[in-house]
């Protein structure tokens, strides 16, 4: 069969033949570049715990331990006064609630990812984008002057009276969250070029440079698309996504519109080097006290005392000289720090924001991902994040197509009503929140309460939790089954990501949930005790064998797994975890018509009810 064809070569190109190969699907990636990253010190993504898992996942751990930075902390200010403080937890997904909810909210989404920081991804909205450069290297500077302790800026008390919550710490949400990842573009990119070196990859990604697409034409059995540049001929496939950014030529060749909002937020940056009050911690401080601040001004740490600096601009202005920046940035380190610390400027740049939504994701075998999909990042909203979970969810559902060689309708459609729709009301509760937050007034409605009440909005917005950052769960799903015996609820909703808890393999392997995340479906079985007993004991033992019967014979690939508990759920309860990590359905016991027919509504086929089983079947299950 035809490889998929990727057209872009960024992050999510890249990511997206990765997830394919690792399911036994070839790729080729068609790349307008020279497959060589610009080296922007000021240009670095944030990624929440789900999407760095996933990067991890496709083979880049290491380069992401070695590039990036995971925060101790997320201060929030407001002038003088320390509004908000989160503790992160240490592991990749924060499994730091009494009862061992990976931050779970009122939703069923998850709230443990973190992060604020816009990669900026596109010739419109990145640093060096259309607002022009302010410096960057050829900036560099070194400027003298004492290094200060804690400023005014960082004090938790004085005039303006006590923290919101008691000594400003966050406890009060029952668990602390997961630590983001702070990391460079470019070594991101990099990192997942080398994975593309590596098995399987190795084999089944062809990596083409130096060529645009220019025409696209689709059939039945097929997409061909045709470039020029190094390589000027057609290129075959199964099917086709366009990962090729904000300005994405496969969207135009598709004729699908992008309608949204321009110049939604405008930022100035800086990366520098500096010993700022806050180690390890990333901060958000609003209407700093002094002189030319500004509405809004966050600091996020980087490797080897790296710090990016983000100045909120207005909407629509002067454009921001490298003198302006010199300017504010001395002003920013001396407000926190009593007075302007040294520092190294690395590279500057100012970026403007767009929030635009594609009409449509899928045009038969034709689909776009990425900033080609959806533009956003005002308010802590992470459009790489974004684009990564667009990966994720359809690198599984072209994979079982390409395998299947059937048409595959419902689960392909399933793409763009679950990722649209959770993008959407992304868009729509940034949209909601602006009009106060920035200080215009507006939907009160939408934001009751006072300052201190949207500062914690705005603080969940760069944490990854609410509607503003919370990873998304997809409860309307088409792939949900309805109707099955033995359905049961459990302390995550159907459709959301599941907790992060531990789990044995039926050969002993232990380890964590997500790390198991990718290949095909999960079937996990609440058993407590099994920590203690000998494997060859449970292994053999109660519903087990009958499980792992159930499990080999399930119309998608299944992995059997073991944990000694799950978030509101009783013993002998069975999950069905679909690979993107959402939750499909959870069973009280072992139920293998139901299971198998949730399955089969994961592949897109009808789900049906499953068939009345017999009174001695009932009975086991209690068992």
């Amino acid at each position: 069969m035809d490889p998929v064809i990727v057209v872009g070569g960024g992050p999510v190109g890249l990511a997206l033949a990765l997830a394919l190969a690792a399911r036994d699907v070839p790729s080729v990636v068609l790349d307008e570049g020279t497959g060589e990253d610009e080296y922007r010190p000021a240009r670095t993504a944030v990624l929440r715990a789900d999407t760095a898992g996933f990067v991890e996942r496709l083979g880049c751990a290491e380069a992401l331990r070695a590039e990036g930075v995971r925060w101790t902390g997320w201060r929030s200010m407001r002038r003088r006064q320390l509004v908000r403080r989160v503790s992160f937890a240490d592991g990749p997904y924060g499994l730091g609630g009494p009862d061992g909810l990976d931050g779970l909210d009122a939703a069923g989404g998850r709230g443990a990812g973190g992060g604020g920081s816009v990669s900026g991804a596109g010739a419109d909205h990145g640093p060096g984008g259309s607002a022009g450069r302010a410096g960057g290297a050829a900036a560099a500077s070194r400027a003298a002057g004492a290094s200060g302790g804690a400023g005014a800026a960082g004090r938790t008390g004085g005039a303006s009276g006590p923290p919101a919550r008691g000594d400003g710490e966050d406890e009060a949400d029952g668990y602390l969250a997961a630590a983001p990842l702070h990391i460079p573009q470019h070594a991101l990119t990099g990192a997942l070029r080398a994975a593309l070196a590596s098995p399987p990859a190795a084999r089944l990604v062809q990596v083409v440079t130096e060529c645009r697409v220019d025409a696209l034409e689709q059939e039945a059995a097929g997409v061909a698309v045709h470039t020029r540049g190094q390589r000027e001929t057609w290129w075959r496939g199964s099917h086709l996504v366009g990962c090729d950014g904000a300005r994405s030529t496969v969207r135009k060749l598709l004729g699908i519109r992008f309608p949204g909002r321009t110049a939604v937020e405008r930022h100035a940056v800086a990366m520098l080097r500096a010993e700022l009050p806050w180690p390890g911690e990333g901060v958000l401080h609003r209407r700093p006290p002094w002189r030319n601040a500004g509405e809004e001004v966050t600091a996020r740490p980087l490797p080897g005392g790296g710090w990016r600096l983000d100045w909120l601009l207005p909407p629509r202005g002067d454009l921001v000289t490298p003198e302006d920046l010199v300017v504010q940035i001395r002003e920013t380190l001396a407000g926190w720090c009593d007075d302007t610390p040294a520092y190294e400027l690395l590279d500057t740049g100012v970026y403007t924001l767009h929030h635009r939504l594609a009409r449509r994701w899928r045009v038969d075998r034709a689909f776009l991902a990425g900033d080609a999909a959806h533009l956003l990042g005002a308010l802590g909203t992470q459009g790489l994040d974004e684009g990564l979970r667009d990966v994720e969810n359809l690198a599984w559902k072209l994979a079982e197509a390409w395998h299947d060689g059937g048409p595959a309708e419902v689960l392909l459609d399933s793409y763009q009503a679950e990722r649209r729709t959770a993008v959407a009301a992304r868009l729509r509760a940034a949209d909601q929140s602006l009009p106060v937050l920035r200080g215009g007034g507006g939907l009160r409605t939408y934001l009751r309460g006072g300052s201190r009440q949207h500062d914690a909005l705005l603080t969940d917005g760069h944490l990854g939790r609410g509607p503003l950052g919370a990873p998304p769960a997809y409860p309307h799903s088409p792939l949900a089954p309805v109707d099955l015996e033995g359905t049961v609820e459990v302390g995550t909703a159907p459709g959301a990501p599941v907790a992060d808890v531990p789990v044995t393999a039926p050969d002993g392997t232990a380890g964590r949930l997500r790390d198991r995340l990718g290949r095909g479906v999960l079937v996990m079985l609440v058993a407590p005790g099994t920590g203690v007993w000998d494997r060859r004991h449970w292994v053999t033992a109660g519903v087990m064998p009958r499980l792992a019967e159930a499990v080999r014979n399930l119309p998608l690939r299944g992995e059997l797994l073991v944990t000694e508990a799950y978030p509101g759920a009783a013993a002998h309860t069975v999950l069905l975890v679909r690979p993107d990590g959402h939750l499909a359905a959870a069973f009280t016991g072992v139920h293998p018509q139901s299971l198998h027919a949730a399955a089969k509504a994961l592949r897109g086929d009808t789900p049906g009810q499953a068939p009345a089983e017999s009174p001695e079947e009932e009975a086991a299950h209690a068992h």
